[in-house]
């Protein structure tokens, strides 16, 4: 090892014990779906259970054969839209994200991976761009679900993490109900919608115990993540269908 090796290291090491920092941050790099993701402090890290599902295909929930579109809200570093590109490589995927600095970061990713053609990458608070009559057969979601108690609860790793990929409002679930009062309209009508919500999933079955959420259980670890389809969607929520 060089001086400057060693240097280098003993930085790594400090910031990681002193200051807290991710050591995906340190390194740069974080894998999801067996992918090498280039992170930074503009992104979140990837660590979401969804990349279970995007592995298996989202069966038994939907036939992966008749999946020709998919759109990934809240995109952060492309993490799940990039993975549903080689899970689905012949689909059109689209990944959404209100952060410019985030879709930098997507972008350095969609080329690092070779999916420049099949991922297009779209400046978007939630719906507000999408085209109208644009459909999709699977709308996935790792959006802000963190509440205002829980944000001051975390450990103190996430404080590198940014805040607007995090923190949603004072319960956490302002996007989520606004993602659930507008996904019907952007799916084809066999269509599901898939979204994590983490440890807001108590208080969204509380705040909607007339609705079916399908919470679905992962083999390698995790939970907060519901599934519905766009008939379930259309039957409790106000969506703009």
């Amino acid at each position: 090892m060089t001086d400057e090796e060693r240097e280098h290291l003993a930085t790594c090491l400090s910031k990681r014990i002193l200051d807290r920092v991710p050591v995906p941050y340190l390194t740069h790099e974080a894998l999801f779906c067996d992918l090498p993701f280039y992170v930074d402090e503009r992104v979140l890290i990837p660590r979401s259970p969804v990349a279970e599902l995007i592995k298996t295909q989202f069966e038994p929930w939907i036939n992966c054969e008749k999946v020709t579109s998919i759109l990934d809200l809240c995109t952060g570093s492309g993490c799940i839209a990039i993975a549903c590109c080689y899970a689905f490589p012949e689909a059109a995927v689209d990944a959404v994200d209100l952060s410019k600095e985030a879709l930098v970061v997507a972008e350095f990713n969609r080329q690092k991976l070779g999916v420049e053609a099949q991922l297009e990458l779209i400046q978007s608070d939630c719906f507000d761009e999408i085209p109208t009559g644009k459909r999709y057969n699977v709308i996935i979601s790792n959006p802000p679900y963190v509440g205002l108690e829980e944000l001051e609860s975390l450990p103190k790793e996430y404080a590198h993490e940014p805040r607007i990929a995090l923190w949603a409002d004072r319960n956490g679930l302002e996007i989520v109900e606004r993602i659930l009062n507008s996904a019907a309209s952007y799916l084809h009508d066999e269509g599901i919608l898939i979204v994590e919500v983490g440890a807001s999933d108590a208080l969204l079955s509380e705040t909607y115990p007339e609705v079916p959420f399908t919470w679905l259980d992962f083999a390698e670890g995790g939970e907060g993540v519901f599934l519905l389809t766009k008939a379930q969607l259309l039957q409790y929520f106000n969506s703009k269908n």
